[in-house]
């Protein structure tokens, strides 16, 4: 059940605090440190409407207390004593996209049938770097293994898709077969 709005909304009073406060690096190593715990246990906890906010945030208090700063810390608070708490996730994704924007950062994300060492990604990285979209920009490079992909590669960035895959190359030999356009087709 997700809440888009209601994430984007309180990720971007956090960032804005954040940034007002000077404290913008802290508060996202602070997410980063929530984000790291995946205890399922722990989020079904957080997500349940039969424990009370007060419950669920003297839990949150026992994990984080020391972890990350009073900011973020009085914030989540907040999160649960509104009762949105199943927000987190979207909410964690929200402020990672906010401070991407704010830093210029732009994710590219690579997809091949195997995994790509360093210097594939390197390379990557630097020939999409002269590109005029990019130019202003941080590049971060994410690979991802598919074997369904079957040779080749597929890159991904924000709206852009570049599918250079042989998967995507039998599809289209497969719908030439098929629309068969060399032959008049029968009326």
């Amino acid at each position: 059940m997700g809440q888009p709005k209601v994430a984007q909304r309180y990720a971007k009073a956090l960032f804005d605090l954040a940034v007002e406060t000077n404290q913008l690096e802290k508060v996202k190593d602070d997410i980063d440190t929530i984000r790291s715990v995946k205890d399922e246990e722990m989020l079904m906890v957080f997500r349940s409407p039969v424990i009370n906010e007060e419950k669920k945030v003297s839990i949150f208090e026992a994990i984080f207390n020391d972890k990350i700063t009073e900011l973020t810390s009085k914030f989540f608070k907040l999160v649960f004593r509104k009762g949105r708490m199943i927000a987190l996730p979207e909410i964690l994704a929200s402020f990672d996209a906010q401070y991407r924007h704010y830093h210029h950062i732009q994710i590219i994300e690579i997809t091949t049938a195997i995994p790509v060492n360093d210097e594939v990604l390197l390379y990557i990285r630097e020939k999409m770097q002269n590109l005029p979209r990019f130019k202003d920009s941080k590049l971060e490079m994410k690979s991802k293994v598919d074997e369904s992909v079957i040779g080749g590669f597929v890159l991904q960035s924000d709206d852009i898709l570049y599918d250079a895959s042989i998967r995507h190359d039998l599809m289209v030999i497969k719908k030439q077969f098929i629309e068969n356009m060399y032959v008049q087709k029968l009326r």
